[in-house]
């Protein structure tokens, strides 16, 4: 234990938990993949796809690893170095987006071969700011026309950038940055008056886009399609939601067991809206059950290194980059089982696709930077300790008389 702490450092729960969310993320990444070679035809094998999964695992953790050992007083300056660049990466977003299978998938672009999710990583750097500049004011007379160009601005462009594309993404970054002002003791009439103008311009928005409907006729028609769909449960459209619930019918509390999905050759997107259905189905009550209970650890632990940190931008990093992770799981699950219209949100470590994990596993990393921090702050604080009873014990440094007297007997 002591040679694995030397390397491993922070909070050994978290690190336990996303090990084990890691292991258990290849059974069914592989389970869903019989269906991406039937759909895709590229040639690729189920061990294909499971390699593809083992290298991409491999490199999120090794994303932790190194995020983790890296000081988290430094993620204040590039938070804002990584605004403008998340901003640079989502206006390219908008000007050349790409198909993919015949499929508009304007959410990504390609890097040196490799599709990334701009949108992802956006979320991140915004909430470090957001973390940033709440610790900047923290205690002090907040004026909103003071925060107007240090805060709304900012958090408007990233957030209007990634919603026209992507508004299931866009509305829960919204929400997290709303979540983590309140926690931060922001003004609440504030976020109150900025929550109201949101929607108010989002309905200006939706306005514009019937009027002109040739300017994004293909997000206003999808997100007015699933509204729809989700609406109506007897729509054509609806067919994957009610495959999902069919493959966790079928699952029973025991599962058919590992590899045994027969709904993963129905669903199109059984490796990543729905790849939840896929685990029930084969794992049973039990194992989603016990899926979510991993996912209420994981943020049981983001709160406990949260109160534990020595600064209130460690406290609102922890907090800030980690409740995403957990609210997209559950936004999935509940995808999955029809509580919440289709959203494209990924199932965090079991949806396939390199940007969803190393995005995850940057956040982890930054949250066990700060773990890690404490850890550091701890063992000083213990020596200083130790120092003080020595130097107690004798005011000259020369050794007790009842310590003498322990050494003669």
């Amino acid at each position: 234990m002591e040679r694995l702490t030397r390397y491993l450092k922070g909070d050994l729960a978290l690190w336990g938990v996303v090990l084990f969310f890691a292991a258990l993320s290849f059974l069914p990444v592989y389970s869903a993949s019989s269906n991406l070679v039937y759909l895709e035809k590229t040639g690729i094998t189920t061990y294909g796809y499971f390699a593809r999964h083992a290298m991409l695992i491999s490199v999120g953790l090794l994303i932790i690893f190194l995020v983790h050992r890296f000081p988290y007083r430094f993620f204040r300056p590039l938070s804002r170095l990584g605004l403008l660049v998340s901003w640079i990466l989502l206006f390219f977003v908008l000007l050349k987006g790409n198909t993919i299978e015949g499929a508009n998938a304007n959410r990504w672009i390609y890097i040196f071969g490799v599709s990334f999710q701009p949108s992802a990583l956006a979320m991140i750097i915004l909430l470090m700011y957001v973390a940033s500049y709440l610790a900047d004011i923290y205690g002090e007379k907040i004026n909103f026309n003071e925060s107007l160009f240090a805060l709304w601005i900012p958090v408007g462009i990233t957030v209007a950038m990634v919603t026209v594309p992507n508004f299931s993404t866009g509305a829960i970054m919204f929400f997290m940055v709303l979540l983590l002002l309140y926690i931060g003791r922001y003004p609440l009439k504030y976020i109150f008056s900025i929550l109201v103008m949101s929607i108010l311009l989002f309905g200006v928005f939706l306005l514009f886009i019937r009027a002109y409907p040739d300017a994004f006729s293909h997000r206003a028609d999808t997100w007015k399609s699933r509204i729809e769909t989700f609406l109506d449960k007897d729509k054509e459209e609806n067919y994957q939601s009610q495959r999902a619930k069919m493959a966790i019918v079928s699952g029973g509390f025991w599962g058919q067991g590992a590899g045994k999905s027969v709904m993963k050759n129905l669903l199109p997107q059984g490796s990543s809206d729905f790849i939840f259905a896929i685990v029930v189905e084969e794992y049973g009550l039990w194992g989603g059950a016990g899926l979510i209970f991993l996912f209420i650890i994981m943020l049981v632990r983001f709160v406990v290194i949260s109160l534990k940190a020595t600064t209130i931008f460690g406290k609102l990093l922890v907090l800030g980059v980690g409740i995403p992770i957990v609210f997209q799981g559950f936004v999935n699950m509940g995808v999955s089982v029809g509580l919440l219209p289709v959203t494209g949100q990924n199932l965090p470590f079991f949806t396939s696709g390199g940007t969803s994990i190393w995005m995850t596993c940057l956040a982890l990393g930054i949250i066990l930077s700060v773990s890690a921090k404490q850890d550091k702050n701890s063992e000083k604080l213990k020596m200083k300790e130790q120092a003080q009873t020595i130097e107690d014990s004798s005011p000259d440094g020369e050794p007790s008389q009842e310590e003498l007297s322990q050494e003669q007997e």
